[in-house]
């Protein structure tokens, strides 16, 4: 069963925000009170923490999925809703935050740092948040917002001064128990060691810490052995220090060629930008101070062997030591030779001016509306995309089964300019309108839902903008009924140039004016 994990899959979510309340104040001598719902709680969030009781990521390899609270809904008598509780994940010192795509969100190094994996969704506003004094008595509130879901990759780097390299069963593990309190676990076999192990060491007034990491073999960056799945927990150190073995009885190896593999190794495998010396440039392994160590001398072999490479090797420019990690020979040396080169790099650090980007100011735009439409098309027939921050969020609040919240939707994008754009890019009635990407709500535009809703008197949570458009006549209704006008017009017309035509009728204006004037005087005598 495995003890020590340093990378892992962590699905994070962070909490979903509290509904906001409608509701409104009722108490004697006061039936209407005015709304008094209250907000919704907004969601937690997920933080990871650096915590010196942590060292492994297996936690969170035994359970990897990870849900902050949510926000409680908003009640009556302007109570608000609970915020929902922050999830606090502790992570070893050292850990870095990636994406699937391997971007580097954040590298966590030093007790206390924090990073907002998820955040939390903000909470929905209630009816008494929503009042105005054109709207005096909203019938509807806002949603909660669901909070913020991503896949983040942790690898633990060791945070480490030193770092042993070299072939399995070179000694690297005795050597760090010789010279440290660690007890790693040592064998007469290779790979004994499978997982890192870490070191402090006092060598005058300078403390620091080595770390020891699984060997390496020739092929290692294509997977042979443990392949290069370690390597990452060296990447923090300021040198390396290649134990090499002197005693091996294998006869196709050597000291010299072991370092060239090794070394060949180390130039395949490619440092991120988690580490960075002071210039704030990524420094490659191989790159960095170096020691070679000749171990096992105390062998009578291992003396003779380290020897009779010795001056190849510092004819190459290595500084090298001949020690024993059973007879503990030469190890005080090598402890002084380590301290001296973690020194210098503190103190190249602390000596450095510290990098401080300038404050690069942007002003919002002028003309910039805060979203953009683009226009696509599905199904042969045009359809218009609203991208932004605002529109998209004023969606996700928007309860569609409230009519009033409809309207009050329509009121917020009107305002915000998304009619009058679309008029600009070239839609019409009827066209189809997406707020947000794939999974966006599809409406069918309707040029004449303008704003002004509180300016009609409609009962609570209802919209006459909205209840009439199931009765309103779509464009082709009203063509065919304006057609059936003008043919009605043009038979009636017909008909009665025929009748005038036949002689049914053919008095005229004055005729007819006499015969009224007749009709007067008739009725006059009888009255006398």
């Amino acid at each position: 069963m495995a003890s020590f994990v340093d990378r892992v899959v962590l699905h994070v979510s962070g909490g979903t925000g509290g509904h906001g309340c409608v509701s409104v104040k009722r108490e004697k001598f006061k039936p209407l009170g005015g709304p008094d719902g209250g907000n919704g709680g907004n969601g937690g969030d997920v933080i990871l923490r650096v915590s010196a009781q942590t060292t492994t990521l297996l936690d969170y390899h035994h359970a990897p999925h990870r849900h902050a609270t949510n926000g409680g809904p908003g009640m009556g008598d302007w109570r608000g809703g609970k915020n929902g509780e922050t999830l606090i994940l502790p992570v070893p010192d050292g850990t870095v935050v990636k994406t699937k795509d391997g971007e580097v969100l954040a590298d966590l190094v030093g007790e206390g740092t924090e990073y907002i994996a998820a955040a939390g969704g903000q909470g929905g506003l209630g009816n008494a948040s929503l009042s105005s004094q054109k709207r005096r008595a909203p019938g509807f509130a806002l949603l909660g917002i669901e909070g913020e879901s991503s896949d983040i990759v942790l690898e633990l780097k060791s945070i480490a001064d030193i770092a042993l390299v070299g072939f399995p069963s070179a000694g690297k593990s005795s050597l760090i128990a010789a010279m440290s309190a660690a007890r790693p676990k040592i064998a007469d076999y290779p790979f004994t060691t499978l997982i890192p192990n870490l070191g402090v060491v006092q060598a005058g007034d300078v403390r620091f810490t080595i770390a020891d990491v699984p060997g390496l073999i020739e092929g290692a960056s294509d997977g042979k052995g443990l392949g290069h799945n370690f390597l990452r927990h060296v990447e923090r150190c300021a040198a390396l220090v290649h134990v090499l073995d002197c005693g091996t009885l294998e006869s196709d190896r050597d000291p010299l060629s072991d370092l060239s593999i090794i070394e060949a190794e180390l130039d395949k495998y490619a440092v991120d930008m988690s580490y960075a010396g002071v210039d704030g440039e990524v420094v490659p392994l191989n790159e960095r101070p170096k020691l070679v160590v000749l171990n096992k001398v105390d062998l009578p072999d291992g003396k003779d062997m380290a020897e009779f490479v010795r001056p190849d090797l510092e004819a190459r420019g290595y500084r090298v030591f001949e020690v024993s990690a059973t007879s503990h020979e030469g190890l005080r040396q090598l402890g002084f030779a380590m301290a001296e080169i973690v020194k210098a790099a503190r103190d190249a650090v602390a000596t450095a001016p510290p990098k401080v980007a300038p404050p690069v100011l942007r002003p919002r735009a002028v003309n910039e509306s805060g979203f953009k439409i683009r226009r696509e098309e599905k199904n042969l027939e045009p359809l218009f995309r609203v991208l932004g921050e605002k529109p998209v969020r004023w969606v996700k609040q928007t309860d569609f089964t409230n009519e009033e919240a409809i309207g009050y939707l329509a009121d917020r994008l009107a305002k915000l300019g998304v009619e009058t754009e679309l008029f600009k890019v070239g839609a019409k009635p009827g066209d189809t309108v997406v707020i947000g990407e794939d999974d966006g709500v599809v409406f069918d535009w309707e040029p004449t839902m303008m704003a002004g809703a509180e300016l009609l008197a409609t009962p609570r949570g209802t919209d006459i903008r909205v209840a009439d458009i199931g009765d309103r006549p779509t464009r082709s209704q009203k063509r065919e009924e304006q057609v059936e006008r003008r043919e009605a017009k043009a038979a009636a017309r017909a008909e009665l140039e025929a009748e005038r035509k036949a002689g049914i009728w053919t008095e005229s204006v004055s005729g007819r004016r006499a015969q009224a004037v007749k009709e007067s005087n008739l009725d006059a005598g009888d009255d006398d």
